[in-house]
């Protein structure tokens, strides 16, 4: 059984995927969540296959969610439920760690076997982000260059510490942890934490 968890702020678009989800004898939706946040919270106590996340929701994005999901080290995989297919937001789930990214249209059939592709490892995306995509990485920039000290810091920053913990656990002050990151962000063009850890995915910087 294959057990999912739904993320929109919509409450009847929640109760159609659950109905659509739920008529398949080898899938489950175990909870909702009106939230990132709120998903993060049911995906680490549910520890559910699947996250079926939309992308921008009030209470918090996304994105932000599937990053941070990540760097908890969940074992869920999120797959993207939007309505949205804008170039931006294409490239920054699938830098956060997006299983898929598909849209709100997709017959129920459809959607089923993404979960379920999703489910055995697979990527699912649909076929006009698929080709989106493809553009993009074509057009990717050169894959731009940290230090070994500078990746130190960005991969405790993926694992959501502070500056102050980062500083502890490097042995450095945290006036040179931020000089160290005002470094990252210069190299990869982005002004804020969250930015830099997807940005360092999508290239590659972190494992």
């Amino acid at each position: 059984m294959i057990r999912i968890v739904l993320a929109d702020d919509h409450p009847v678009v929640r109760e159609g995927l659950r109905a659509m989800l739920s008529a398949e004898q080898d899938l489950e939706v175990v909870a909702d969540a009106s939230s990132g946040p709120q998903a993060e919270a049911l995906a680490a106590e549910l520890r559910p296959d699947i996250v079926l996340m939309d992308l921008r929701m009030p209470d918090g994005g996304g994105v932000d969610s599937i990053v941070r999901m990540s760097a908890a080290g969940l074992p869920c995989r999120v797959i993207v439920l939007t309505t949205y297919e804008t170039d931006r937001d294409i490239l920054r789930a699938v830098e956060a760690g997006a299983a898929g990214y598909l849209l709100k249209d997709l017959p129920r059939s459809e959607l089923a076997n993404a979960v379920r592709a999703a489910a055995r490892g697979e990527t699912v995306l649909a076929p006009t982000v698929a080709a989106r995509l493809v553009d993009q990485l074509r057009t990717r920039p050169e894959r731009p260059r940290l230090s070994e000290r500078e990746t130190a810091v960005l991969r405790l920053v993926a694992e959501g510490c502070t500056n102050a913990e980062i500083g502890r656990r490097l042995f450095i002050g945290e006036s040179t942890v931020k000089t160290h990151l005002l470094r990252v962000f210069g190299k990869l063009g982005v002004d804020d934490r969250t930015a830099a850890v997807t940005s360092a995915m999508r290239y590659g910087l972190l494992d």
